[in-house]
């Protein structure tokens, strides 16, 4: 656990250089050194620094001290960079690691970021100097006070409530978060007319036009792994869109969401290609919507199915189909016993490893076979390799 002399330790040229010696060895090892100064700590930095090379890259270039549970609920700057909010000053309520400050100090001139915890603030205003970041401005304070004494006006407030609870569990619903939006709805007001709130992947949809009314509601994946929720309540129309970074994205008017499945009859005989909606076209429950027009047949919560190769971007993948014939675990046991298959499924009431299982096959491999559920029958979709 982080301490203020640690921290204090770690900011000296001693600490930092400490910090680089240890950064290629294993942080058990590093841990065990008696000869590293503060052993625990500069392991638990190796450790997490090797980590935020991918995730949070600008972080491990500056070499910033990162503390594991702020490192664990930040957003990816990957994601922190998507937000799409702009304008000359920003309030973020909940800075945490200072992921998402640092984004928004690209957008705007001026961000002011709240951060209740005093060393977790220091921290944020050490990494930031570190990444030459110079137009945020990190405040001690919670939300709830500081929005009760500001007399400033912001474009947007911005906000990534905690969802972990005293308990160590996690919250979904905004109520249970810290700070509770629900209950700050007229002092936010008072400071901008604009709101943008990051939420789990965990949280509902529903749940936001039931909060804000006229919002859009973004669903973000990364990798075809949903990765936040966002809300920008700003007074915009109603809509839903699904994000797929890097790969693009739909958008629909909550009232024009046509979310009727097809109602085709299902000939296995019929269709040449699968259609794998990416998980945010799912999460945000218009895949049906976005479907339409690129595959004959399609469902919420499972696959899309064409008869030619679809045309233009989808956001999603498309595989060619070698056959479909009804689920036989038996049949698939004599075939395949002991090969190697990738698998997917969607809409099926197996987990992929309970499949395997029942099919005798291990996970992985060049073969792929997708499993469904259409109707009341299940189903195995034989795939072909995709095209290079």
């Amino acid at each position: 656990m982080m301490t203020p002399e640690t921290v204090a330790w770690l900011r000296t040229d001693e600490g930092r250089r400490c910090v680089e010696e240890q950064l290629g060895r294993d942080p058990l090892q590093v841990a065990l050194d008696r000869r590293v100064p503060h052993a625990a700590e500069v392991a638990t930095q190796v450790k997490y620094l090797r980590r935020a090379a991918e995730k949070l890259p600008s972080w491990y270039e500056a070499r910033c001290i990162v503390p594991p549970r702020a490192f664990e609920q930040a957003s990816s700057e990957a994601c922190a960079a998507h937000k799409r909010i702009d304008g000359d000053a920003v309030l973020d309520l909940t800075c945490g690691l200072g992921v998402d400050a640092r984004a928004l100090a690209r957008r705007f001139r001026r961000v002011v970021a709240l951060e209740r915890d005093p060393l977790l603030a220091d921290v944020v205003r050490e990494n930031l100097h570190r990444m030459g970041v110079h137009n945020v401005e990190v405040v001690t304070a919670a939300a709830e006070e500081y929005l009760a004494a500001t007399t400033e006006r912001f474009d947007w407030v911005y906000a990534d409530p905690d969802r972990r609870g005293a308990d160590g569990r996690k919250r979904v619903r905004l109520a249970d978060c810290s700070p509770d939006l629900t209950v700050l709805d007229e002092a936010i007001h008072r400071v901008s007319e604009r709101l943008c709130v990051k939420n789990s992947p965990l949280f509902d949809v529903d749940e936001a036009f039931a909060c804000f009314g006229r919002c859009e509601v973004e669903v973000v994946s990364l990798g075809g792994e949903c990765k936040e929720v966002l809300i920008y309540a700003d007074g915009r129309d109603a809509q839903l869109t699904a994000t797929a970074l890097g790969r693009g994205s739909f958008t629909v008017r909550r009232d024009a969401l046509d979310n009727e499945p097809c109602r085709e009859a299902f000939d296995p005989q019929r269709y040449g290609w699968l259609v794998v909606p990416d998980v945010a076209l799912q999460k945000a429950r218009v895949a049906c919507a976005a479907l339409r027009g690129v595959a004959d047949l399609w469902s919420n919560d499972g696959y899309g199915f064409a008869r030619e190769e679809p045309v233009g971007p989808v956001l999603g993948r498309v595989w060619p189909i070698e056959r479909i014939e009804p689920y036989d675990p038996k049949a698939l046991r004599r075939e395949l016993k002991g090969e190697r298959v990738e698998l997917l499924k969607r809409d099926f009431p197996l987990a992929t490893a309970e499949v395997a299982a029942r099919c005798g096959i291990r996970e992985g491999g060049e073969r792929r076979m997708a499993f469904t559920k259409i109707g009341r029958d299940f189903w195995t979709i034989r795939l072909k390799p995709l095209h290079l």
